[in-house]
């Protein structure tokens, strides 16, 4: 398993162990797709966190808190930052 899929596999864990909506696991694949797009893009929490807060709201028309969307997006940029100094 090459590094970025190893990434992406502990960015998942990540995105499937939030709920935001309390919804159960497995209703938000199509905005985990999405989002690990935006993780690979994207170096800013902020930057990243107003991404996440838009791919749900589209989604569920419901907005997520900035501060909840900001504390995801730090964690996953953590693991990120983890595949970047393996490489």
């Amino acid at each position: 398993m090459n590094p970025i899929q190893k990434t992406n596999l502990q960015l998942l864990d990540v995105l499937n162990q939030w709920d935001p909506f309390h919804l159960g696991e497995g209703t938000y694949e199509t905005e985990h797709v999405d989002v690990l797009q935006a993780v690979h893009e994207l170096d800013s929490v902020k930057e990243l966190a107003e991404t996440i807060q838009r791919i749900y709201e589209y989604s569920f028309e419901q907005l997520i808190p900035m501060k909840e969307c900001s504390r995801i997006a730090g964690e996953l940029l953590i693991i990120k930052g983890q595949e970047c100094e393996l490489s």
